[in-house]
């Protein structure tokens, strides 16, 4: 009689699904964000949130929920209900790197969140000071073998998919540089363009004022596709650094156990939210792309990021701030 028990709980649980996905959202949705106002995570919440609130009627609240290398709202989103009200606009980092990084961590990926949507994706590039003599990425990769580890690169910090990019260059060209890691993109991006280090791996949006100053110079985008933000910036791939793809890239995330038609639901809304042409404009504005996509193609994403990753991380030596 267990089984009969069993498969009439089953039974009624799928019946209730759609009726609350038809019913959501009936209260305010809060968005929480690993970091501090202003980052990429940030910026996508709030543009998105503010669609979602048109279309739906309900207040989606963003929360900035910083430190801990992004644990704070990564853990309390994987500890929420799993109702749809509480998701996390996450990073790469949190979601690929993170897990290659730390032993030890109070959120699990694949046990506690469950992917929505890709939301938005961002270059990195290589870029150099506006007086530096390197001209293209062949002068850096012959100065760095040149003097092995003596060539300093700027980043945002240890453990950063800045560093990652680093390393991974390094080890596809056989060549060693001194990283020298900063706290954030912002005090990086102002000493390259002071002169104060000659090289950098940064967000294209933190050198993008410094580049039309002429303090500084993009050598190479990180992605393998170039950027719409200057499509004259070659890729690393195309200046004979193979393999290096990476980028910034947000994402949604909610609680493993939430309903599927509601993962479905909100998905759907962000993708047709994506697609607008007054979005899609406001993000190409910060040189950053929309990329709709369905929950399963984030999901590949994370993990094929997270294989890569590891690997370069174990191989590098690279360990966290």
């Amino acid at each position: 009689m267990a089984w009969i028990v069993n498969v009439a709980i089953a039974l009624v649980v799928l019946a209730a699904a759609p009726a609350q996905a038809q019913t959501y959202p009936a209260k305010p949705i809060h968005v929480l964000i690993p970091y501090a106002p202003g980052g990429i995570a940030d910026i996508a919440a709030r543009i998105v949130g503010a669609k979602l609130t048109e279309a739906w009627g309900q207040q989606v609240v963003v929360e900035n929920k910083p430190g801990g290398n992004g644990f704070i709202a990564m853990t309390a989103t994987a500890k929420a209900a799993p109702d749809g009200y509480t998701v996390v606009m996450a990073t790469g980092g949190d979601v690929a790197i993170n897990p290659a990084l730390f032993k030890e961590m109070p959120y699990d990926v694949g046990r506690d969140l469950a992917p929505i949507a890709l939301v938005s994706d961002a270059p990195l590039v290589l870029a150099v000071h506006g007086a530096a003599p390197y001209k293209s990425v062949a002068d850096v990769l012959a100065a760095a073998k040149a003097q092995p580890g003596r060539l300093s690169v700027a980043t945002p910090g240890n453990g950063s998919i800045n560093q990652i990019v680093l390393e991974w260059m390094a080890l596809n060209t056989d060549t060693k540089f001194q990283h020298i890691p900063y706290k954030g993109g912002a005090p990086a991006s102002a000493a390259l363009a002071a002169g104060d280090i000659p090289l950098g791996v940064l967000a294209s949006s933190s050198v993008a004022p410094h580049v039309k100053s002429g303090r500084i110079r993009v050598l190479a985008v990180t992605m393998a596709k170039r950027s719409k933000l200057d499509p004259q910036w070659p890729t690393l791939q195309e200046e004979g650094v193979k393999e290096v793809d990476a980028s910034n890239w947000t994402a949604l995330f909610a609680p493993k156990a939430t309903p599927q038609a509601i993962i479905d639901k909100i998905n759907a809304e962000t993708v047709k939210i994506l697609s607008l042409p007054d979005i899609k404009e406001r993000f190409a504005g910060g040189g950053v792309d929309t990329i709709p996509s369905t929950a399963a193609e984030l999901d590949a994403r994370v993990k094929r990021e997270f294989e890569r990753f590891a690997a370069i991380v174990q191989k590098a030596n690279i360990r966290p701030d």
